[in-house]
């Protein structure tokens, strides 16, 4: 038996001290860029995000419209795994068909279909715009549009049918199938319209442009796109199917991958990277994890993990410390992990990345946790409280929430994660819980500040780039007396849309 001497520490028990703040350190010049697989020393990543945020693999979090979103806003989104191939494929195609400015046609209703469907449809789906096609399908000829703004029901009726108040093709503004971004924006502009359908030559809908889509180009210039313009998008996979999971998730062009389990530390993780590179090369790369110590680290970064997640029972959702007491406070942990990491890139010369999953709090965790050692910080309650999170909002007492559970919750049974048995599909016992969280709003407003306070907290400390940052970070643990005055000190009228 080995006890550390160590206390394990949390995220929140340390504070960052202040250094030199000059001219040239201003918030507009800081770069959170960052790399999220291995590579040498000296050379750049070949997957680079311009913010640091993952959301987690779960399916309370990732599904295709948060991944839009998100990678819209510079960063990435791991779907989940916990679903069959085929319908984890269609997530990440969903995702891929979104070019930079064009929407994909995922939905869509027959003429004959009622107002009501049409706004269960929005409400599900979260479309502005629903195509109206001949037969219903999205692949059917477009004979029209229509969006919520096109009838009230009281007004209209909720069993009116969707032709009565729909705008027909002929009414549309139209573009061939190839038309460019810059040309459709122009279009759009130029005939004051604020949707554009664009059309294959047998009237079949491609993609929408929206004009509104416009400022959100411009105001997030540094979207996580592909060779093609496509937005990037990763996926979950597990030790038990990746055989057939992770080529089907590579031909529908997921960018990145991740073996998903609470804990990494293991031999069927390392079969899984041996099984990828040996099928798909070294073009296929998958992060591995979670790991707690600088042992698992490096027993991941020799079987080829492309990144390697940090924590284990820290998540806001997880239940695994109670239930199995195994894990580690996420600083102390991070602080271990990376030590090993910096160590493992002199040694071999490749550095491979660090996520920092769990443990997450505030907003000034991140910066915390980036200061540390993370290259990127993995969400999960963050963003399931986002409008763009698939779960329900739902109203209790007053107060707006969204539905949120844990991957190791009854409610997921996701047993290719949580391996309590191994001939059975039942779970024994939950490693995480399910509940609410209260709902945030938009994810684009919240990622505009977080991504603020980041950089504030990096030009406090007198950095521009994460790696200045890491390498000049100094920082305290935090007493207890100091702790209870980290808060105001006032009564603070709660909002339900506070993020941190």
């Amino acid at each position: 038996m080995e006890v550390l001497s160590e206390v394990s520490r949390t995220l929140g028990e340390y504070l960052l001290l202040p250094n030199e703040t000059t001219e040239e350190c201003t918030p507009d010049r800081v770069d959170l860029t960052t790399a999220l697989v291995r590579h040498r020393v000296g050379e750049a990543s070949p997957l680079r995000v311009a913010t640091p945020l993952l959301s987690a693999i779960m399916e309370a979090v990732s599904g295709p419209r948060l991944a839009i979103a998100l990678a819209q806003c510079g960063g990435l989104s791991f779907v989940h795994q916990n679903q069959p191939v085929e319908a984890q494929v269609e997530d990440v195609a969903t995702v891929k068909r979104h070019k930079a400015g064009f929407r994909p046609a995922t939905v869509s209703l027959k003429p004959t279909a009622t107002l009501d469907e049409v706004a269960e449809l929005v409400r599900e789906s979260g479309a502005e715009q629903v195509p109206v096609t001949e037969d219903g399908t999205v692949g059917g000829r477009l004979v029209g549009l229509i969006g919520p703004g096109d009838f009230h029901r009281d007004r209209h009726g909720g069993g009116a049918p969707v032709s009565a108040r729909m705008r027909g093709v002929g009414d549309l503004l139209t573009a061939p199938v190839g038309v460019s971004l810059g040309d459709a924006n122009a279009l759009l502009w130029d005939r004051r319209a604020d949707v554009l359908a664009v059309v294959d030559g047998a009237g079949v809908l491609d993609s929408l442009v929206l004009r509104r889509d416009y400022d959100t180009h411009k105001r997030f210039r540094h979207e996580s796109v592909d060779g093609l313009k496509r937005l990037r998008v990763a996926a979950g996979v597990n030790t038990r199917d990746h055989r057939d999971r992770v080529p089907a998730l590579v031909e529908a062009g997921a960018d990145l991958l991740c073996i998903d389990s609470s804990d990494g530390y293991s031999v069927y993780q390392a079969r899984v990277l041996e099984d990828v590179r040996s099928a798909h090369g070294e073009g296929v790369y998958v992060g591995a994890g979670n790991v707690v110590d600088g042992r698992a680290f490096e027993y991941l970064a020799d079987a080829g993990a492309a990144f390697v997640k940090v924590g284990i029972g820290g998540g806001s959702i997880c239940t695994t410390r109670a239930q199995k007491g195994i894990g580690r406070g996420q600083a102390s942990a991070l602080l271990d992990v990376a030590q090993a990491r910096d160590a493992y890139a002199r040694r071999t010369g490749e550095y491979v990345p660090l996520v920092c999953d769990g443990g997450v709090l505030e907003d000034s965790h991140m910066a915390i946790a980036l200061a540390m050692g993370a290259d990127a910080i993995m969400l999960g309650r963050y963003f399931a409280r986002t409008s763009e999170s698939p779960t329900r909002r739902v109203r209790v007492n007053g107060q707006d929430y969204k539905e949120y559970w844990g991957e190791g919750s009854m409610r997921a049974r996701n047993t290719a994660r949580y391996e309590h048995h191994e001939h059975t599909q039942a779970v024994a016992f939950a490693e995480g819980v399910d509940g609410l969280v209260p709902y945030a709003g938009s994810l684009y407003d919240a990622v505009a500040m977080t991504t603020s306070k980041i950089r504030a907290t990096m030009v406090s400390c007198g950095s521009t780039s994460l790696e200045a940052f890491r390498e000049s970070a100094r920082m305290v643990v935090v007493s207890e007396q100091s702790f209870r005055q980290t808060g105001a000190e006032v009564l603070v009228r709660e909002r339900a849309d506070t993020i941190g």
